[in-house]
């Protein structure tokens, strides 16, 4: 099972789940968020999904609500392991059994809201590299920084690693337009992404401060099914690491290619279902691992297809 990130989102995501058993959950998050999470995915607009806090409760929140629908259609027998990409990754633990619901919610709102905060203070942005392989982006992430020394102007890092030829960077405005002239110079491309902050870099280290308390009172269960960590594509299977992969997870880069690589290889996982708004997940899985078949849950609509038999 595999749970994508923040940017999935899309406005009126919630009417492909609106009539399902499940929809009830939504109640349930809104009281441990604070947050009226029926507005959010019902009649909020593109603009106001696009506030980290609010983005990450709704994606969440669909994630759950897609998690639980396939469960009970019979879609997820035989779960060999879980990941989840950035914000996924606390989808992941909860359908792992690692973290009940009511914390895991109130988890994804603490977080929401300490990388909103750190955005606020420490402005940047992300962008995406086309064209350009690992090594040549991570050339010229290293000249830029030794350009641009400790300021503004070199602040810029890879945040993640997609899949083959999909990299992107985070940083300051300064220092990721100067590497897209460079990236021009090498033939390749530097798309900015419509984010709230330059995640998965250094200048999120605050907002992993105020995380550090919220994640200091979640009760992870001992033992769960395995899931693979952003940080660093190795799989977990016991609760006593996450507090530490979480915070660190937030100042490092989201590892996923590689954690595709490893839940193919390692684990042997052969098909992925990807639970929520959209199919970024199967996208990449597909240009990471060859013959995976993929299984993209994005609408109880979907669902109802994979689950009902041909007549």
């Amino acid at each position: 099972m595999v749970f994508p990130g923040q940017g999935a989102q899309k406005a009126g995501m919630g009417e492909a789940w609106r009539d399902t058993e499940s929809w009830a959950l939504v109640a349930e998050i809104s009281e441990y968020t604070g947050v009226d999470v029926e507005e959010l995915l019902l009649k909020a607009d593109d603009e106001t999904l696009r506030r980290t806090d609010l983005a990450q409760i709704a994606v969440f929140t669909i994630e759950v609500l897609a998690h639980r629908e396939a469960a009970a259609a019979g879609l997820l027998g035989g779960v060999v392991a879980c990941a989840g990409h950035s914000l996924g990754e606390y989808t992941a633990l909860h359908a792992a059994g690692a973290v009940p619901l009511a914390e895991t919610a109130r988890l994804v709102a603490a977080r929401g809201r300490a990388m909103r905060a750190c955005a606020e203070r420490s402005p940047g942005t992300m962008a995406a590299v086309v064209r350009l392989g690992p090594e040549t982006v991570e050339a010229l992430v290293g000249r830029v920084q030794e350009e641009g020394g400790q300021e503004d102007g070199g602040q810029v890092w890879i945040a993640n690693v997609n899949a083959p030829g999909a990299i992107v960077l985070s940083g300051t405005a300064e220092a990721v337009d100067r590497l897209a002239e460079l990236a021009v110079e090498s033939e390749g491309k530097v798309i900015r992404l419509a984010v709230g902050g330059a995640f998965h870099s250094p200048l999120m280290a605050a907002a992993a401060d105020e995380l550090r308390e919220a994640l200091a009172a979640v009760r992870f269960a001992p033992e769960h099914t395995p899931v693979v960590a952003n940080v660093d594509a190795r799989s977990y299977a016991t609760g006593e690491h996450w507090r530490d992969l979480e915070l660190t997870q937030l100042t490092s880069p989201v590892r996923w290619e590689e954690s595709v690589r490893t839940l193919a290889g390692e684990l042997g996982c052969v098909r992925f279902v990807e639970l929520g708004p959209g199919r970024q997940l199967t996208g990449m899985i597909r240009r990471i691992a060859d013959g995976a078949l993929t299984v993209p849950v994005e609408s109880a609509a979907a669902l109802a297809k994979l689950t009902t038999p041909e007549a």
